[in-house]
């Protein structure tokens, strides 16, 4: 069993991680790490990609990907650049109830949800917050 150096919670683009400060921190062999990860991301171009890593105490580590923030995806479906400063008067755009269900389906892995309603509650929560209208839903 290896022993676990540092868990290390990051967000690169897709297809885009490169050695820097954020992965140095971690204490991994970072350019084995930046073509593991571009290359398990490859399919999800343009996406922020959290990923989980863990570093081992002799330099090797393991990662996993997770599902891209529900905020980001929100953003893109409403195509807008950010969310409204006042959620609760000011609305930033609007994303329709079939476009809520496909980012809801999307991250259910990464949701604690047991149905597609209950990941597009949690999902339509975060659109209310960032100011985002899902039009056919009642609030």
């Amino acid at each position: 069993m290896k022993k676990v150096a540092k868990v290390a919670k990051l967000q690169f683009m897709a297809g885009g991680a490169r050695p820097g400060p954020a992965l140095a921190s971690v204490g991994i062999n970072m350019p084995q790490f930046c073509s593991a990860f571009n290359e398990a991301t490859k399919d999800r171009a343009g996406d922020l990609v959290p990923v989980i890593i863990t570093a081992y105490e002799d330099k090797t580590f393991d990662f996993v990907l997770k599902t891209t923030p529900a905020s980001v995806m929100l953003k893109k479906a409403a195509g807008i650049s950010k969310g409204s400063g006042t959620p609760n008067t000011t609305k930033a755009g609007k994303i329709t109830v079939d476009q809520l269900r496909e980012i809801a389906e999307y991250k259910m892995p990464d949701l604690n949800a047991n149905s597609v309603e209950a990941a597009m509650r949690i999902v339509a929560g975060t659109a209310k917050n960032m100011g985002i209208k899902v039009e056919g839903m009642e609030d």
